[in-house]
């Protein structure tokens, strides 16, 4: 599924308004949904705190407070702002409410069961500080459940940076598609269970948006999959090569060479160095062991151009005779994946290796943890991990796989 950005959400509630939807219509599906989830976990609780902010989030939370009253709940409603200076939408919202409205503070959870945080949206653009900074404190000791409205209250959607101090929610309620800012860390840990509300944006928007992120899961790749034919054989399906680490560094490349198996690789072939033959030979079943000392012995093992996916990197130790087994690699036809030591070993120059990749027509992939990134790619500036792994990848020519919880 596609994911937006704060300022893509809030491109496609434009659309959606400028096509016939209007902006109540969605502020008044999105409070209701908020409320339906309320219901639907706590039926038997009675009181309900509801905080709503000064932007549309707040209007959300008004819509919000007004069903959950019509379903019975006792309701208190804190809130910050001047109602005069509302959004127009969100004011009428604010103006349907017929309830009270109490100043934001620590007395607002006495008494409560549960809170729902309609504060600020994934489009937060500052930090959360002072007095409202101190209320978000307070409803996270209160260990009271919390349902957050489209993002916790601090969370940038965009980034899932905690901006200043944030709410942690039991579950989130979001709307139309999910926010980067709901998977990437640390926003993830803040959202509790997200649940994706239908508000009447039509689908039909995102081709106007042309999203670039998406939640990686089967329904993004399978159907490219590419699934062996009854009539195909072993090489059809690929030969995929390890290079293996000296003797006393193998695990990481047999772990390596079970995954390639494992995934539907045709043949998989260990590289050895001479000293680890026998070490990884009477460890692998159906994983072939060649010997490959030095560059020039992988060169000749992948002149084999039957050899067409080479892993390196994982035991190999950082050096410089890492660094030519990886350009050997490289100046082979098959794809290369490229991780941890042979990364590590271009710290101090990484020009030769974007020298060589950018020679090459097969693909590469690297697939740094955030240290080894660093390495490669200290001075760029970007703090979101999307941003960083997409100016890793321009740079360097290659597709980056940014690894960690939440892999970009």
């Amino acid at each position: 599924m596609e994911l937006l950005t704060a300022d893509e959400m809030e491109r496609a509630d434009r659309l959606a308004i400028d096509g016939g939807v209007s902006g109540a219509t969605l502020m008044e599906n999105a409070g209701c949904a908020v409320a339906e989830e309320v219901g639907r976990r706590f039926p038997d609780q009675e009181s309900v705190v509801v905080l709503c902010g000064p932007g549309n989030n707040g209007g959300d939370g008004f819509v919000a407070a007004r069903h959950l009253e019509e379903r019975g709940y006792k309701v208190r409603l804190g809130f910050e702002g001047d109602e005069a200076r509302l959004p127009a939408d969100t004011a009428a919202m604010a103006k349907r409410y017929t309830g009270t409205r109490e100043p934001l503070g620590a007395g607002l959870l006495a008494g409560a069961d549960v809170v729902v945080d309609a504060l600020f949206g994934a489009g937060l653009a500052r930090p959360v500080e002072g007095r409202l900074a101190r209320v978000i404190e307070t409803v996270n000791a209160s260990n009271l459940p919390v349902i957050a409205v489209d993002v916790p209250s601090g969370i940038d959607g965009t980034t899932g940076e905690v901006r200043g101090a944030a709410i942690r929610a039991t579950a989130t309620v979001t709307f139309f598609r999910l926010k980067p800012g709901h998977l990437l860390l640390p926003g993830r840990t803040h959202c509790g269970e997200v649940s994706l509300a239908d508000i009447g944006i039509p689908a039909s928007v995102l081709a106007a948006i042309a999203p670039k992120t998406f939640a990686n899961d089967p329904a993004l790749w399978l159907a490219r999959f590419p699934w062996p034919q009854p009539e195909s054989h072993k090489y059809a399906r690929g030969h995929a090569v390890v290079v293996s680490g000296p003797v006393y560094s193998t695990g990481a490349a047999r772990l390596g060479a079970r995954g390639a198996l494992r995934i539907g690789a045709g043949l998989v072939t260990v590289a050895s160095p001479r000293d680890a033959l026998e070490v990884n030979a009477a460890q692998l079943a159906a994983i072939m062991v060649r010997e490959a000392d030095d560059a020039r012995g992988l060169a000749s093992l992948l002149a084999d151009r039957r050899k067409n996916a080479v892993l390196i990197g994982p035991g190999l130790g950082v050096g410089e005779r890492t660094k030519e087994l990886a350009l050997a690699a490289l100046h082979s036809d098959a794809a290369i994946v490229l991780d941890a030591d042979a990364l590590t070993s271009f710290a101090e120059d990484p020009r030769p290796l974007f020298a060589a990749i950018a020679s090459r027509s097969a693909p590469v992939v690297l697939t740094p943890h955030d240290g080894e990134f660093a390495r490669l790619f200290g001075d760029l500036a970007a703090t979101s991990k999307l941003d960083r792994a997409r100016e890793g990848a321009s740079r360097a020519g290659a597709i980056v796989v940014l690894k960690g919880a939440d892999t970009v």
